[in-house]
């Protein structure tokens, strides 16, 4: 027997060994993959993917206690937000990015003067141009690779000019110039270099060294080198000479709109409309208008998709550990309860053994007794389980069968229900205590039974101190206030993101509804579902306040006493 158990002890070790080690490599082929196609997605141009990808590989990182992985996704993220226009975000991801990262590790440093140059670009794009500097300084202690340096110096410079600090960007355009540079590298530190003394200078003329490194950009094809060259030119003929100017600035208008380079379109509409006369200016003026119209909204809609990718894996991740928490308090009552058991069974054992050695005349009667009281708890046991639990999985399976919109958190509460009861029906308790749920448990059911792919709720506040001061009524009315409200969102206002606050404010508690649909009209219209609304705020003697003047979505108040 002893040598049977040994055996399969054996073999449950090996196949849990082999399990977990196939496990482990699934996971890393699963973070190997999601890592593959986020830089697949990114050279396609398809940034959205790449940022979904990056972000999900990140989380398997962070699974797998790797935070030089999860700080790599993070620096990738952080350069497609402020690619997209999202400079405050990628500042965000950027400076998580430097909590992931070793500045002790030289390994890690390639990644470090890339995050730190991120910072800078979205700090300068900010016309923060000390910070973006800041940022210039620091990532050139992590680097000694020479064009890296050099483009960090050039970067450091352009920063100066901006600041009128021309006599600081000079110098260091011409330490530049005094490297072994390529064509492309050294048309645009001579570009930089001269536009700047002509800013410092503007009597100096610089069109013949522009001319010369136009042409060099146009022998290397460095399309973006040509768009800075017809800029500059466009901004030095501006007053010397206004046809040459607008011969540039239309240059330019052409050449970005070839490398599909909208901030370059704007700045050369710009100039073609300055330099057009009055009547020729109008239709490139409707055209600014409608591309910058268009690239506010674009990246509107890159910041809000970048922010829900983001709020929906950290919804994701504080929903798997809620549920692993509640798998690991299963587990643990289970394997008390078999603790339990176990220990009454050799206690019983023991009873056993002693009764036989110290009461044998009286086992008969004892063992008849014990017998007779085993079949009755058996009966009363098989009794129970039937009636509790054989009969309510029936009535669950009934309502699953003939109900086809049935919630499954309900059937889930039912079954855990069950299970309590069968466990109590094991220790033999009459009754079991129904704990009911918290204001916190209530509210975040609601929230997910509106959450869609279309819609993302976002809830804020801290519920389970508010619930711990409001009464039970009161939660009940504060529940189903808030339930019409959403089932009203809904229906009517088509919004994408709902944004839901609770705070206290000494002994008030205001609910905050907003989102981003149709909105209401000025005079608000009380139909059925706001009058029902307004019956539940007077019965907990609250107050409901509208915002209709907002231009787009919806905004309401709720506030009430907290007794």
């Amino acid at each position: 027997m002893l040598l049977k158990q040994s055996t399969l002890l054996f073999i449950s070790l090996t196949l849990l060994f082999s399990c977990s080690k196939r496990k482990e490599l699934e996971k890393k082929t699963i973070i190997d993959t999601n890592y593959d196609k986020a830089f697949d997605f990114r050279e396609q141009g398809n940034t959205d993917s790449a940022f979904v990808y990056f972000n999900t590989a990140k989380d398997f990182f962070l699974l797998q206690k790797d935070s030089l992985g999860a700080g790599k996704c993070l620096v990738n993220m952080a350069k497609i937000s402020t690619d997209n226009g999202d400079y405050f975000g990628g500042q965000e991801l950027s400076l998580e990015a430097m909590s992931y990262l070793d500045s002790n590790n030289e390994a890690q440093h390639p990644y470090i003067v890339s995050n730190l140059n991120n910072l800078g670009i979205s700090y300068y794009n900010l016309r923060e141009y000390p910070r973006a500097i800041e940022f210039y300084q620091q990532s050139r202690k992590f680097t000694t690779d020479s064009v890296t340096l050099l483009g960090i110096q050039n970067n450091t410079a352009n920063a100066y000019r901006r600041m009128h600090q021309y006599g600081k960007a000079v110098t260091i355009y011409q330490a530049i110039l005094k490297n072994q540079l390529n064509p492309k590298e050294y048309a645009r530190v001579l570009s930089n270099y001269k536009y700047t003394t002509w800013l410092e200078n503007p009597k100096r003329n610089i069109a013949p060294d522009l001319i010369k490194t136009l042409h060099i950009r146009m022998q290397e094809k460095d399309q973006w080198g040509m768009n800075s060259s017809f800029a500059y030119l466009a901004d030095f003929y501006e007053k010397k000479s206004p046809d040459s100017a607008l011969y540039y600035a239309f240059k330019m208008y052409h050449t970005a709109t070839a490398l599909e380079s909208p901030d370059d379109r704007i700045e050369a509409l710009q100039k073609v409309i300055k330099l057009s006369p009055p009547n020729g200016a109008k239709p490139y003026f409707q055209v600014y208008q409608q591309l910058s119209d268009s690239l506010q909204t674009v990246r509107a809609a890159a910041r809000n998709q970048f922010a829900v990718v983001r709020y929906e894996s950290e919804y994701n991740k504080a929903e798997n550990l809620k549920l692993q928490q509640e798998n690991t308090e299963k587990e643990y009552q289970l394997i008390v309860r078999d603790l339990v058991i176990l220990m009454v069974i050799i206690l019983f054992i023991a009873v056993c053994f002693a009764a036989y050695f110290y009461y044998r005349k009286r086992r008969e009667r004892i063992e008849s007794e014990a017998r007779k009281a085993i079949a009755d708890s058996k009966l009363k046991t098989s009794k129970q389980v039937h009636d509790v639990v054989a009969n309510g999985i029936y009535r669950v399976m009934t309502e699953i069968e003939n109900q086809e919109n049935i919630e499954k958190e309900e059937i889930l509460d039912r079954l855990d229900n069950m299970y309590r009861q069968s466990r109590n029906i094991s220790y033999e308790v009459e009754e079991s205590i129904v704990v009911a749920p918290t204001l916190e448990e209530r509210i975040s059911g609601l929230i997910r039974s509106f959450q869609t792919k279309r819609t993302s709720l976002i809830l804020k506040g801290n519920l389970k101190e508010i619930g711990q001061k409001v009464s039970l009524p009161i939660q009940d009315e504060l529940e189903h206030i808030l339930q019409e409200l959403l089932v009203n969102m809904k229906k009517h206002s088509f919004a994408t993101t709902v944004y839901i606050k609770f705070s206290q404010k000494d002994d008030r508690v205001t609910l905050e509804y907003t989102d981003n649909g149709i909105g209401m009209e000025e005079a608000v219209k009380f139909n059925n579902g706001l009058r029902n609304t307004g019956n539940r705020i007077e019965l907990i003697h609250g107050e409901i306040t509208f915002d209709t003047k907002m231009e787009k979505g919806l905004k309401i108040w709720v506030s009430f006493p907290v007794s």
